[in-house]
C-alpha cells in the first residue's frame, strides 16, 4: 500500500463577487469542502498540486483562470477517520492555501469517487457551510485577499 504524503493544497475556487465554490465529499456526505489534495510525491511543486487537483476534482483548468498562492500554510492533526490512508504514525498534515479566481461561476465536472454534488455560494455562506475549521477560515480571509474587508477570525462586515 502506499501512504498519502501529509502534505496538501486547499484551493478556494471563487468569483470576483466572492461566489465559492464547495464540493461534497462521497465518502462524508453532508461534509462540504473546497477543492484539496496531497502531494503525489514529496518534491511536487505545491502550484502544481493545486492545479491538478483542481482539475481532477472539478474539471476546471487552472490554468484558464487566476491561480493565486496564499503564501500561507497552517499544520493541522489529521482526522482520525481519514489517518489510515497515511503511514503508520503519522497523525499531522501541513496544508497549502490557495485562491483561484475564475470570471463567474463554471460548470462542475465531479470525480465520482470523490464528491457527491457541487454548488457555489456567497462566501461567508460558504464559510459556514465547510466541515472544517481551516476550511471555513480560508473562505472568509477571501474579504480580505481580494477586496480588502477584515474578515481574518471571522470579524467583519
Amino acid at each position: 500500500m502506499s501512504y498519502k504524503i501529509p502534505e496538501s493544497v486547499l484551493v478556494v475556487i471563487h468569483t470576483p463577487d466572492l461566489q465559492v465554490l464547495l464540493l461534497e465529499r462521497a465518502d462524508r456526505p453532508g461534509f462540504w469542502q473546497s477543492v484539496t489534495g496531497s502531494l503525489d510525491t514529496p518534491d511536487e511543486p505545491v502550484a502544481l498540486t493545486a492545479a491538478r487537483e483542481v482539475a481532477e476534482e472539478t474539471g476546471i483548468v487552472a490554468a484558464d483562470h487566476q491561480l493565486a498562492d496564499w503564501q500561507h500554510a497552517i499544520d493541522y492533526e489529521i482526522y482520525p477517520q481519514w489517518r489510515h490512508r497515511y503511514a503508520p504514525g503519522v497523525t499531522r498534515n501541513t496544508e497549502h492555501w490557495f485562491g483561484l479566481r475564475v470570471a463567474q461561476p463554471v460548470p462542475v465536472t465531479l470525480a465520482p469517487r470523490e464528491h457527491l454534488q457541487w454548488q457555489w455560494l456567497p462566501w461567508r455562506e460558504a464559510a459556514a457551510r465547510c466541515f472544517s475549521s481551516s476550511n471555513a477560515e480560508a473562505v472568509l480571509q477571501l474579504g480580505w485577499r481580494v477586496q480588502g474587508l477584515h474578515t481574518a477570525c471571522g470579524a467583519g462586515s
